[in-house]
C-alpha cells in the first residue's frame, strides 16, 4: 500500500494545491485574504498526505473489485 501512496503523492498533492488556490480565489470575492500560488503549494505538502491516503484506499478498493 505504501508503494501506491508514493506513486500517487505527487499527483494528489498537486491536485490539492490547485483546489486550494481555486478555493482561495472564490473566497476572495467574499472578502477573504488572497492565497498566493506558492502558499497553496506549501499548504498542499502536509494536506496531500491524508488526501493521498484516501485516494490510495479508493484505488485499492477499485483494484480489489476488479480482481473479483
Amino acid at each position: 500500500m505504501w508503494k501506491l501512496a508514493l506513486l500517487l503523492y505527487p499527483a494528489v498533492a498537486t491536485t490539492v494545491a490547485i483546489n486550494l488556490y481555486m478555493a482561495a480565489l472564490m473566497l476572495r470575492a467574499l472578502g477573504w485574504m488572497p492565497l498566493s500560488p506558492v502558499a497553496a503549494l506549501l499548504w498542499s505538502v502536509p494536506l496531500g498526505i491524508p488526501a493521498t491516503w484516501l485516494a490510495g484506499r479508493w484505488l485499492r478498493h477499485l483494484l480489489d473489485e476488479a480482481a473479483t
